[in-house]
């Protein structure tokens, strides 16, 4: 049995607590297969925002496809669930949720590798019982203790709980990781994972003491090798980046942390000078990120990352990450269990 083997390892049917979290809008096929080969577990991303619905189905239904062909192991599928004024799930977000749940139920092989669905930005409270019966393990992003209550209460089997320091889609009310994950371990009784900051053994160990029961990273499995499918540029740049370079602006969902650079620049004059319809703005930062990601345009793009990007100095491989990332949060908690005096027997 592996050192850190608990409750969200045996759900998931994974050998350590680490996921690679959703990292759209472009593939992550190269890194999620690489993270489920290693024993975590990886997860396909949404392949844009502004998709039309047909069209964002069938690419998602291909990625799901490439990374079952790619690794045998159990993966993840991320959708961020966006509504309209009137508070309706929109098309896109209802369109890749349906489209997971066909990809499972379409091939016997997939069925049995695609093991969870998680959702993030908004709740898909009209969906839950259509992914229960799908077979589907329910995880869901939050940024605070309130709607980790309202997922737990709402059936989803694991609570990703995400600090505002992390990449990507943030949250309105910032909670930093250190605050936030105590107060959901204290509250829910579903697994919780913690996600923002983590980036090696010591944060994971740091994880596991605050009540989780594991960790989720995007920035960090971004520097890899393995990431085949993004352009180098991007690794680069997070490798380069400093404590300072990193900053918040409005994206599709809401707020958003990346590196700052002229397309970031460019978003918040757009912005302040009104100068675009909101579909046109939406589709402008969706195009944006899609760019930073596949041509490596990290001047003009929009590089969304975490402020852990500080941290990561070097490009790793996956195979090798994973399992030592595990061992060294495992030698870590035995070291500090060892350095603790035994109770005086009263």
């Amino acid at each position: 049995m592996n050192a850190l083997s608990n409750r969200l390892t045996e759900l998931l049917g994974i050998e350590h607590p680490i996921i690679q979290e959703g990292m759209g809008p472009y593939k992550t096929n190269s890194i999620a297969a690489a993270v489920s080969n290693a024993g975590g577990l990886g997860t396909v991303s949404m392949p844009g925002m502004t998709k039309e619905p047909g069209r964002g189905s069938e690419l998602l239904r291909d990625n799901i496809a490439s990374v079952a062909s790619l690794t045998d192991r159990p993966f993840a599928v991320n959708v961020p669930v966006g509504r309209d004024g009137s508070g309706v799930v929109l098309p896109v977000s209802e369109a890749y949720i349906r489209a997971v749940i066909e990809a499972r139920r379409s091939d016997s092989a997939i069925e049995r590798q695609l093991v969870a669905l998680t959702t993030s930005a908004g709740f898909p409270g009209e969906f839950r019982d259509m992914i229960r019966d799908a077979g589907l393990i329910h995880m869901h992003k939050v940024g605070s203790t309130r709607h980790a209550l309202k997922a737990q209460e709402q059936g989803v089997d694991v609570v990703i709980a995400s600090g505002y320091e992390m990449g990507g889609h943030t949250h309105a009310s910032p909670v930093h990781t250190f605050v936030l994950v105590p107060n959901v371990t204290e509250a829910v009784s579903v697994p919780v994972v913690l996600s923002g900051g983590a980036r090696d053994g010591r944060t994971l160990a740091a994880a596991l003491a605050l009540g989780a029961s594991g960790v989720a990273m995007g920035t960090r499995f971004i520097a890899s090798s393995d990431n085949t499918d993004w352009h180098p540029a991007y690794a680069r740049k997070i490798v380069d980046a400093r404590e300072g370079d990193d900053v918040v602006f409005p994206a599709v969902y809401g707020p958003a942390r990346g590196l700052r650079n002229a397309g970031v620049e460019r978003l918040l004059e757009i912005v302040r000078t009104n100068e675009m319809t909101d579909a046109e703005l939406i589709r402008w930062k969706d195009d944006g990120l899609i760019r930073a990601q596949e041509t490596g345009d990290v001047d003009n793009g929009i590089m969304a990352a975490g402020q852990v990007s500080s941290g990561i100095h070097e490009v790793i491989d996956i195979a090798d990450f994973v399992p030592t990332m595990a061992a060294e949060a495992a030698e870590i908690l035995r070291r500090l269990a060892g350095a603790v005096s035994p109770a005086p027997v009263s």
